[in-house]
């Protein structure tokens, strides 16, 4: 498993080159690997509050790479307050949270091309619905009718209520064999488990 934070000068230096890489939703897989997209400048991601990451994980056939912001809890209740129960939300910060397969695959048991993707969460106190929309380059809100026109289709993952709370809501990828891993996100003390399926 690789996590790795994107630095506010590596993005100052490279934002150009970030966006370039994913300004197509059929650009190359090589190149979409390597970028995380990005709205504004460099400038602009250092007054952010929320943090840029990006989380990766090598299985046969190539890397899967997601991208996402990372909020505070900061004292707030964070399930069912900040984020309400039964609405949709996208599970992390400022752009979409994103994900790019190289090859035919699964994300949350719904069946994909290789590509760019965006996720939203409807999140629910034992359970979570996790779509899976086409529109990968966006802002994160607002999930209304057009984005939803997008959707590709959407799978349900269980929540796991955990003891030792989580201040920034961390993505990471696990490797569960050599075609197949699992998104966990964790926040507060609520984790889920994403199922990311080679097909």
């Amino acid at each position: 498993m690789h996590r790795s934070s994107v630095s506010v000068v590596a993005l100052g230096a490279l934002a150009c080159v970030l966006v370039a890489a994913c300004t197509a939703s059929d650009a190359s897989p090589t190149a979409a690997q390597d970028a995380c997209w990005i709205r504004g400048s460099a400038a602009d991601l250092a007054k952010r509050p929320s943090s840029l990451d990006s989380a990766s994980i090598a299985l046969n056939g190539g890397t899967v790479k997601v991208c996402y912001g990372r909020p505070h809890a900061r004292g707030r209740m964070v399930m069912d307050s900040l984020v309400p129960y039964g609405q949709p939300w996208r599970i992390g910060a400022n752009e979409a949270t994103a994900i790019h397969v190289p090859f035919r695959a699964s994300i949350a048991g719904v069946n994909v091309e290789p590509g760019w993707y965006s996720l939203y969460a409807v999140p629910g106190a034992t359970q979570w619905r996790i779509v899976v929309n086409s529109q990968a380059q966006r802002w994160g809100i607002p999930i209304n009718d057009s984005v939803k026109a997008k959707d590709v289709d959407a799978g349900t993952v269980a929540v796991e209520h955990t003891s030792d709370p989580v201040e920034q809501l961390t993505i990471a990828l696990r490797k569960t064999s050599d075609t197949s891993a699992m998104m966990d996100v964790s926040w507060e003390k609520t984790r889920v488990s994403i199922p990311v399926q080679q097909r």
